[in-house]
């Protein structure tokens, strides 16, 4: 499968993840196996704004680090041609985490995710993932997922 984006359909038809739990609106510049920027149009209307401060909301950093790595199951996604397969993917580690700004509502969170560890047909993955807001670094982290295949 050739595919260098994935608007919000397609990324439906490859992660199992649904309101309020879907946390990236798009995806741009997805090169298979390498890299891909995923897209978070960040609203006061999201449910954790609730909590998470209600006078002053802040997008919670936890939120930050699974949008990156829905963009990153996204990009092996379309690598492995798993549209409408039911794909699986779970954290099996985050290292080096770090955040650098507030990510708030009317912010565009862009997630650029890089592998650097993992080959199409490969249970196991390794990720570089960094968000940022007009180019200022709101997060970094490295983070291992698994690939759950469904079975044929």
């Amino acid at each position: 499968m050739t595919r260098d984006t994935a608007d919000i359909d397609l990324i439906k038809r490859l992660i199992p993840h649904r309101y309020p739990f879907l946390l990236i609106d798009k995806v741009e510049e997805i090169v298979a196996g390498t890299s891909a920027v995923g897209i978070k149009n960040v609203t006061y209307n999201e449910p954790h704004f609730q909590g998470h401060f209600p006078s002053t909301p802040i997008m919670p950093g936890v939120t930050i680090i699974e949008a990156m790595a829905q963009t990153a199951a996204v990009m092996v996604g379309v690598t492995m041609d798993m549209v409408d397969k039911e794909l699986l993917v779970y954290f099996m580690g985050i290292d080096g985490c770090k955040f650098r700004r507030k990510v708030v509502p009317g912010d565009v969170l862009k997630l650029s995710v890089t592998v650097t560890r993992g080959k199409p047909g490969g249970k196991v993955w390794k990720f570089k993932g960094v968000g940022t807001v007009d180019g200022e670094m709101a997060a970094e982290a490295e983070f291992t997922a698994m690939m759950d295949m469904p079975k044929e």
